[in-house]
């Protein structure tokens, strides 16, 4: 089952996100949980990272769905949020809190299932995985979803990851090896990157939240073409 929030003032639109919800379930075999809220303050208030995907409006009386998302990423990194607005440019401030995508109001359905689709496969692509790591004095267990690239130092490897820096004793090819099928790549021999992770590629570099990492050329290729079938299975 899949959490969603609608967050919506108009009771008219809410009950259209609501219908279209429940479209989507008959076509395509999912079950939503929903829950209603009419404004962003309702939904901040007591937030326990409880939903998969917030339905989120932009425009509303006392707080705005721009401050309600801010709020939430402080306390939810993986929650998707999708915004429902009719002014184009807030998808802009959209990627200040990491928002999956917009809708423009008047809201059809076929744009909004795309959406959807597109953060049910986010969603789904973030289930939970964990590794045990080797670590210098004991063991330490790994989201998959929160390595953002490993590292080869020597004998040893650097796990990037979003609570820091953790180093291991092994291999490059043990760490691809236990990744394998978890959408990991190698950019050079030094690097094992997590696609989900990469924004982009620019000057012969992929870039991993923020940073650069050199890809080899004997690798660029294979790389480029890596990344594009994942970010096409995210947004089937």
């Amino acid at each position: 089952m899949i959490k969603i929030a609608i967050v919506e003032d108009e009771s008219m639109y809410a009950d259209q996100l609501r219908g279209y919800l429940g479209q989507y379930e008959r076509e395509h075999g999912e079950t939503f949980d929903i829950t209603v809220y009419t404004d962003g303050d309702d939904i901040v208030h007591k937030y326990r990272a409880q939903f998969d995907i917030i339905l989120m409006d932009v425009q509303m009386k006392f707080m705005d769905g721009m401050s309600a998302a801010e709020e939430i990423r402080k306390i939810d990194s993986e929650v998707v949020i999708i915004f429902i607005t009719n002014m184009a440019q807030y998808a802009i401030r959209g990627y200040a809190v990491d928002a999956l995508d917009y809708v423009l109001k008047p809201v059809s359905y076929f744009a909004f299932s795309q959406r959807l689709s597109r953060a049910i496969g986010r969603m789904k692509k973030r289930e939970r995985k964990l590794i045990s790591v080797n670590i210098k004095g004991g063991t330490i267990r790994l989201d998959v979803a929160n390595i953002y690239y490993i590292e080869s130092q020597g004998h040893n490897l650097i796990f990037h990851t979003a609570s820091g820096a953790h180093e291991a004793r092994g291999t490059m090819q043990e760490a691809e090896q236990k990744l394998c099928g978890m959408n990991f790549f190698r950019g050079n021999k030094g690097y094992l990157i997590n696609l989900a992770h990469v924004d982009g590629v620019c000057d012969g570099c992929a870039i991993v939240r923020g940073e650069s990492l050199l890809l080899s050329r004997a690798r660029k290729k294979e790389f480029m073409e890596a990344m594009t079938r994942y970010w096409g299975e995210v947004v089937k």
